[in-house]
């Protein structure tokens, strides 16, 4: 347990600077300068092409660093350019405020406190996005964000749209490819993944509608948004679950994971045997190039065991291809009849699979589902049977 630190030595211990990205807040750009000033001198200042008083307030400020954009290029350029002068001046961790008034400088220490307890983690300021003033946009797009971290993470946040946070600068990804608004997803979803600590702190928040001035532009940045969760989530199924599934596998090694992970794991009997069935199912249908976003999609979706799911899913692993596709050709023949000649045997390939599409397809989904619940019932069977056997006896 580490020693509980007075605010001022909370300041002095941890290597941090404040990155404050602005453009076009003139009304609460000095309040906000000021109220850093209380807590720290090391702040880095973004004006990100501001057309209004901005420059001239900025003047009053010339003992503070300062980085110029000579045209607005989006507060995720602003925040990288941030990032850059904060790791040129060896700096372990930059706090970010948004310049609109909304946040209160005086939370500072409450980021400090809790990296000085958990060291290197990104740390996100929670705001009551429940009280008075809170834009509706607001909160429905912190509920969306929030949706898609979670599936894209698996960590669970109560906001993750907050610009109040702190970075650990030396850990977060070195390169990203997003400049606007989307960046703060990106740079979350992105060290999550590689495996930094994402977690929330409570902040007080202000919504002043005299005051508050919002950039964000809702058909624009919202696509941009989508575009890029569409991209998170896609290489979330394709890569991220997989690679995670074999780092813990191998980790604890491969007997071991299956026994203890898998059939040992808190799921109920049923989950397990749907979750076979689930895998069974999409491995045989006809859905290729898209079997594991499907498979991750409604895992998470029924709520099934993801793990067993992808095994599971391997039955359409290369070795079994000819006779799935020879199984789907032969049930498929039993209910639609074509005038291209059928090859039954286990030298079915691709070019039998175009001749005799109808087939395939109808043959393929009959096979999947017969086979899924055949082996969801068998499964279910055996694992009630294992389950009773080895319960002890009281």
């Amino acid at each position: 347990m580490k020693p509980i630190l007075s605010k001022q030595d909370l300041l002095d211990s941890i290597s941090f600077c404040v990155i404050v990205p602005t453009y076009n807040n003139q009304k609460t750009l000095k309040r906000v300068l000021d109220s850093i000033l209380d807590f720290t001198s090391n702040i880095i200042i973004v004006n990100d092409g501001s057309t209004d008083e901005t420059a001239d307030i900025l003047k009053q400020y010339s003992q503070l660093t300062q980085i110029h954009h000579p045209k607005n290029m989006g507060k995720g350029r602003a925040l990288r350019n941030g990032f850059r002068k904060a790791i040129e001046q060896n700096f372990e961790y930059a706090i970010t405020i948004d310049s609109d008034g909304q946040h209160f400088p005086s939370d500072i220490p409450v980021f400090l406190e809790e990296i000085y307890n958990e060291p290197n983690s990104l740390l996100i300021g929670s705001r009551n996005m429940t009280q008075e003033n809170v834009p509706r946009k607001s909160s429905f797009g912190n509920k969306f964000s929030n949706f898609w971290f979670k599936f894209e993470t698996g960590i669970v946040l109560e906001d993750t749209q907050s610009g109040f946070r702190l970075y650990p600068l030396k850990l977060i990804p070195k390169q990203f490819y997003t400049n606007k608004f989307e960046f703060e997803i990106e740079v979350i979803v992105r060290s999550a993944w590689k495996g930094i600590t994402v977690k929330n702190v409570p902040v007080q928040v202000l919504y002043d509608p005299a005051e508050r001035v919002s950039h964000f532009r809702p058909f624009q940045d919202f696509t941009r948004i989508s575009i890029l969760n569409t991209v998170l989530v896609t290489n979330t199924l394709l890569y991220i679950k997989p690679r995670d599934f074999f780092r813990r596998a191998k980790k604890k090694g491969f007997k071991k994971f299956f026994l203890e992970d898998i059939l040992e794991s808190n799921d109920s009997n049923f989950t397990k045997s749907a979750s076979i069935a689930l895998g069974i199912f999409i491995g045989i249908s006809p859905f290729w190039g898209f079997q594991t976003i499907l498979l991750f999609t409604f895992a998470a979706l029924f709520r099934l065991n993801k793990v067993i799911a992808f095994l599971s899913s391997n039955v359409s692993f290369p070795p079994f291809i000819p006779l799935v596709i020879y199984g789907s050709l032969k049930t498929g023949s039993l209910f639609i009849s074509s005038d291209a000649p059928l090859i039954l045997d286990s030298s079915a390939t691709l070019d039998d699979i175009q001749k005799n599409a109808a087939q395939y397809i109808v043959g393929s989904l009959i096979l999947a589902t017969v086979l899924a619940l055949s082996a969801g019932l068998i499964s279910y069977v055996l694992l009630t049977a294992f389950s009773s056997k080895n319960k002890p006896n009281i």
